[in-house]
Order: C-alpha cells, then structure tokens, then sequence
C-alpha cells in the first residue's frame, strides 16, 4: 500500500514536536516544558455555558459558516479588539480550530506551483500544510538579534514572480516574537505593491505583556480587503479541546473556503460554539487573569534561562521562550534528548519548527510555576555539567 500513497504525503515529515513527545510518553516523572497547552482549565462560566447548552438538547448540525449568533459575537469581539469590521453573515466562518482554517484558506487560493512565503522559526503545520494544498513552502528566516521580527527587505528579496501568498503569525510560535505597527506598514506596502494574500494568524494575540498593545498588519491602509484574520479561543481562552477557530475575510474567499468546510467537515461541533459565544462575550476576565500569570512564569523563567548561561530574549507575547543552546557545544535535539534522558526535563528541539531554529529549543511556561522551578533548577546542572 506504501507504494499507492500520494507523493506530496509521502514525503511529508511527521510533526518534530509529536515525535519527540512520543518518546517522552515512555518515561516516568518528566517535567515538560513542551505542547503549547494552556495548564488552566477552561473558565467555569464558559464550561457552564455549555453544559447549560446541551442540558437544553443543542446537539445538532449548525450552519455551515458556523451558528449566526457566534459570528456576530467574533464580528463585534474583533471590532472592539482589533478595530477591524466584518460582516457575519458573509465574511466570517467558524473552523474546527485555527488549524483547520489555514487548510481552508490555502486549499480555496493556492493553484500548483503556486509560493507561498513564511517566516521561520514557525509553528511546524505551514510548510506541511502549503505542500497539501499544492503551494511551494518558502522560508524567511528571522534571527534573534531582530527579536525574530520579519525584516521587510528580507521578505522583499523573497519575493518572486510566482508569490501569492504570505503567512504571518505575531506573536510567533516558537520565538514569541511581535512586530510593531510601524513594522507592519513596512511589510504591508511590499504586499500592496507586490499583490500578496496575507494569511494572519493571530491565536497569541491576547498574550501581549507588559500592557503591549497588539498591532494587526490586516488595519494597515490597502490590506484589509487583502488579508485572511484567523484567530481561535484555544490559547487565550484555555480551550484547546474545543477546537473552535474562525477566519474573517473578504465575501467571494470565505464562500470559497466555506464550500471546502462544508464537503470535508459540514460544521464546528455546536457544543463548542456555545461555548466560544460566552467567551467572546464575557471572558475578558478570565484572560487578564491568566496573562498575568503567564507574565510572572515569562519573567522567572527567562531570567533562569540567562542566569544559567543560555541567552534568551524575552518574549514579548505567547507563552514560549526560545533560548539559544550553542554555547553547550550540543546540537538543538542532542540538548533536548540528553536533558530528557538525564534530567527529566522535555523541551522542543529548535529544528522542529525549521531548519532555522538549529541552536535553539523552545520551551513553554504554560506549566505550573511550581514546575518550571523544578525544570530550571534541573537544567542548570544540565547545563553546568556540561561546562
């Protein structure tokens, strides 16, 4: 059967983060500093609010674009948070989980051959997820000395002939970069002038510290009408399970990227978009509240991480550091492998989110305090012992 298996399946490599956790499955008493998961459960009113739904019998199918009340509440939630305006009922689709939104919106623009530019290190699904939608992957590499922005003249110099599309992520997933609004203008006009598609998820952005402000490229003059926003309730709202998503987008896109939805998937499970409703509508709160603690696990560990020799910015959204591991003499996974076997400790290999992110691990504080002190206190001998 190995031999029937579509070539642009077949050489796709499985995720570097699942592989690595499949080992970690094996062993006992590990601290893990790995999944970017949330450690909070999801706030008991949101719970509530489902519950309440399916004691009410709310178990069927919904619209394909997702129940009309939800897409009014992200209409009026993206309004108020991001001062962009769209209307529900005809530029905004619920997905099952930003993921699913990516596909949806790659699928309904992409033809063979078709580039589609990135910045890297990144979440490890889009160069995955371009080649299975018939696009050709291409990397930007950002550096750490640039905070892990994205250098206009780099993305300009990418840029070529069959350029169609751009995907952006801020804060980024592994480095928890940001970009400012002025940084944004720059990369906004290369896309203007170039007709570039811009593909932005923004599943971080409520994970801003220290009072940042997020700034959008979608509210730069021109790209609006240019730009897929896709956003979820899995980081911010501790609803990783739900798998709720949406993507807001011009009209003639979203009905595209819905005909895609309504053939493979038909529908969001209602029970979660019940749930995203109260969230987006009253869970304010609850998200100030674990940032907070987000910020005080940022701040401890990141000064670990620069106290024990390992240079590490601080990032300025998400929930991951990103220190850099040369001066150990390992490679990213053999640092990651003998921490594991050693120490007791995962992190994430820098190359699992590209070839760019060699030197690197990531490591997430969306684990107890308590915890990440036991992993640093492990790791500082690691890393001495190493010396």
């Amino acid at each position: 059967m190995s031999i029937r298996i579509a070539d642009h399946v077949r050489d796709i490599p499985r995720s570097g983060i699942r592989d690595f956790f499949e080992i970690v499955q094996t062993m006992d008493d590990v601290i893990s500093l790995g999944i970017g998961e949330p450690d909070f459960a999801t706030p008991w009113h949101i719970r509530e609010a489902a519950i309440y739904a399916l004691e009410k019998g709310r178990t069927g199918y919904t619209s394909n674009l997702g129940l009309p009340r939800l897409r009014r509440s992200i209409s009026d939630y993206v309004r108020k948070k991001f001062g962009l305006r769209y209307d529900p009922l005809a530029e905004i689709l619920v997905s099952v989980g930003v993921s699913e939104a990516i596909d949806l919106a790659l699928r309904a623009l992409l033809n063979p051959g078709d580039e589609v530019l990135y910045h890297e290190p990144c979440y490890v699904s889009y160069a995955p997820s371009i080649t299975l939608a018939r696009g050709v992957p291409r990397a930007i590499e950002t550096k750490a000395e640039d905070g892990f922005s994205l250098r206009a003249d780099a993305l300009e110099k990418a840029i070529t002939p069959r350029t169609k599309v751009l995907m952006l992520n801020f804060p980024t997933n592994p480095t928890g970069a940001t970009m400012t609004a002025a940084q944004w203008e720059e990369i906004a006009a290369i896309c203007v002038r170039h007709d570039v598609v811009v593909l932005t998820d923004e599943i971080y952005s409520e994970l801003t510290f220290e009072g940042g402000t997020h700034s959008t490229i979608a509210t730069c003059p021109g790209m609006q009408e240019r730009t897929v926003f896709l956003h979820g309730l899995s980081k911010a709202f501790a609803m990783t399970g739900w798998r709720i998503g949406y993507a807001c987008a011009p009209a003639p896109l979203i009905e595209a990227m819905m005909k895609i939805h309504q053939y493979a998937i038909l529908c969001a499970p209602i029970m979660g978009q019940d749930a995203a409703i109260e969230a987006l509508e009253r869970g304010d709160e609850s998200v100030a509240s674990m940032r907070r603690e987000y910020e005080r696990r940022r701040n401890f560990i990141t000064r670990a991480l620069n106290d024990m020799g390992l240079e590490c910015l601080k990032p300025k959204g998400s929930f991951y550091v990103f220190p850099k591991i040369t001066s150990t003499g390992l490679t990213s996974r053999e640092f990651s492998m003998q921490l594991l076997q050693e120490h007791k400790v995962a992190v994430v290999p820098g190359t699992a989110f590209g070839p760019s992110g060699e030197g690197h691990v990531r490591c997430s504080f969306a684990t107890g305090l308590d915890q990440i002190k036991v992993a640093m206190e492990r790791m500082a001998v690691f890393v001495g012992g190493l010396r």
